[in-house]
């Protein structure tokens, strides 16, 4: 099962990252497990310093922009 992690602090981008993220989750059928890293350490342990991102088991894939379903269907694949 991968691990879904959207990192951000809560702001409207980071929401629709999340949003988006599921919508592609549910699209592909797959079976993950998402959290959503709001903690200003933590993120920054990923060495992230702009959000939203997301990371896919722990990798981090993308940084500062709201990506959108399609290519988010693409990186999850």
């Amino acid at each position: 099962m991968q691990k879904i992690q959207i990192l951000g602090t809560g702001c409207p981008k980071c929401e629709q990252l999340a949003r988006n993220a599921a919508e592609a989750i549910r699209e592909l059928g797959l079976d993950c497990e998402v959290e959503k890293v709001s903690r200003i350490e933590e993120i920054a342990a990923f060495g992230v310093m702009l959000t939203p991102a997301l990371a896919i088991d722990g990798d981090v894939k993308l940084v500062g922009k709201v990506a959108s379903v399609e290519e988010l269907k693409e990186l999850l694949q």
